[in-house]
């Protein structure tokens, strides 16, 4: 009860610091409101104080956000990576959530270390720096290895575990409110969404299990070249400490990382596309923080990433029907996109595919082969979920943190090339999915499997010591006695099948 009352209150303060700062419907872009919200917005106006007009709409939001903590900070990292939504300037005002946040003392990171390794930190490092970048979380420190590396020292905030789950109790109550109170807002699922958020955060907060995604990701970068990552230095790596090599180039964050000697600011763009692609189809398994403060770059086109707290995962049916639909838009097929999207369950049986179809050609013609420059994302966002939610289209809680990478990773594409062309970008990547996982050769391997797993299964049957049976009699044993036999015709079909 006393945990409700303290998430209403702080929910209630953050309404109102937003309010008085003139950062939830800021007078700037009222013009743009529909009339509801224009509204509303003249209403908030009233309550905003003069003195807290301070600077653009941006610049007061990240200053009320850094305020609210680590959910709401990463909330404000997720807008600035889409100025083609919100505006260049909007975007650039809340960068400096990214890693640019009030630090807290070296000496406190070094105890924090001594606890976590067991060990004072002159035991392996010989050199340690004041921090170079503070994030919601944690904050990271330059240092150096007995044995002369150069090493990256991530170290989490103190007493952050209880910020996140006072944030948890916050964001909850807001979805619930969210999901009761505004009608278009239920099939995004605020609920589930906003649980799904929170779980992603706490697993952050463990960095022992961030070396370990560090080092998977690694590995897997290493195979496709579009991107790679530090080695982990697992000696120096506790819950609330994490050691990597240092990361090779300019952050991403800094202005000066593109306009360096040598830098293909396309190849940029385009090599993140297909990262993040390769990762998620190739493998099941990508970065999911993709944000410029973890990104770095070298000349011509080199990317390295850093901060893998929150790492993504999918399925083999996941990833088929993402390539699928992938593939789809990149043929310009809508009515395959939508045949895949009945299948998976994306969209209820009752509608018609070929209106589903009819309304996804609406949305892709307009902007297909177009560059990012040509395209107002804000525009194609309102009509997807006008679109959508005509057919009922909810929010996939197992496809959140895919939707959401997706989203900061074409926002940093963009940002890099505006000029860039999202759909010729995918398409190697997703045209060498499709060619290996849908060939014949595949089909066939897919369905060898598939015997297998049923044969294990007739196994465990065999060998389970069956309940006596009652004695069949009549036409109910004629029934049993076929199925039997048609499930034994049907093993010895599949088996044979995958024998060839």
């Amino acid at each position: 009860m006393l945990a409700s009352l303290g998430a209403a209150a702080r929910l209630a303060a953050a309404g109102w610091r937003l309010a008085r700062a003139d950062a939830l419907l800021p007078r700037e872009l009222r013009a743009l409101y529909p009339p509801a919200l224009h509204r509303l917005s003249r209403l908030a106006g009233v309550l905003a104080g003069p003195g807290a007009r301070r600077g653009r709409p941006g610049e007061r939001l990240a200053r009320c956000l850094e305020g609210m903590g680590p959910v709401a900070i990463k909330l404000g990292q997720l807008l600035s990576t889409r100025a083609d939504i919100f505006g260049a300037e909007f975007a650039q005002d809340l960068a400096r959530l990214k890693d640019r946040l009030e630090p807290f003392p070296t000496e406190t990171a070094l105890e924090e270390i001594a606890a976590s390794l067991g060990r004072p930190a002159d035991d392996l490092f010989v050199e340690f720096g004041p921090p170079v970048a503070a994030a919601s979380l944690a904050q990271a420190h330059p240092a150096r290895l007995k044995d002369g590396r150069r090493v990256a020292v991530k170290v989490l905030r103190p007493g952050i575990e209880r910020r996140v789950e006072a944030d948890a109790r916050v964001m909850g109550l807001a979805a619930a409110l969210a999901e009761r109170f505004a009608p278009d807002a239920k099939r995004l699922e605020p609920r589930t969404l906003a649980a799904s958020v929170i779980e992603s955060v706490r697993r952050e907060l463990d960095l022992r299990l961030e070396a370990a995604g560090a080092d998977e990701l690694g590995a897997i970068m290493a195979r496709d070249g579009y991107m790679s990552a530090p080695a982990v230095v697992w000696e120096g790596v506790g819950r609330r400490v994490l050691t990597l090599e240092w990361a090779k180039g300019t952050p991403l964050s800094d202005p000066a990382s593109l306009v360096a000697e040598g830098v293909d600011r396309q190849a940029l763009a385009t090599g993140l596309i297909r990262a993040f692609l390769a990762q998620a189809l190739d493998h099941g398994v990508f970065h999911a923080d993709l944000h410029e403060g973890n990104l770095f770059v070298s000349a011509p086109d080199r990317i390295e990433a850093v901060d893998f707290g929150i790492v993504g995962r999918l399925g083999p049916e996941q990833r088929r029907y993402l390539a699928e639909i992938l593939w789809g838009f990149l043929q310009r097929d809508y009515e395959r996109v939508a045949r895949v999207h009945f299948e998976a369950g994306y969209v209820p049986a009752r509608h018609a595919v070929g209106d589903f179809a009819q309304a996804l050609r609406a949305v892709g013609e307009p902007i297909f082969g177009r560059t990012a420059r040509d395209v107002s994302m804000s525009r194609v966002l309102i009509q997807l979920f006008e679109i959508t939610g005509q057919f009922d289209m909810h929010l996939r809680p197992e496809l959140v943190l895919l939707q959401k990478t997706m989203m900061t990773a074409e926002g940093v594409a963009r940002s890099i090339w505006p000029d860039l062309d999202i759909w010729t970008a995918a398409d190697p990547v997703v045209r060498r999915w499709m060619t290996r996982e849908l060939s014949p050769a595949a089909r066939l391997t897919r369905l060898g499997d598939q015997a297998g797993r049923l044969l294990s299964r007739l196994n465990a049957l065999a060998e389970a010591p069956p309940p006596p049976p009652p004695p069949l009699r009549g036409p109910g044993a004629v029934v049993i006695l076929a199925g039997s036999a048609l499930v034994a015709a049907l093993a010895a079909l599949i088996l044979a099948a995958s024998a060839l």
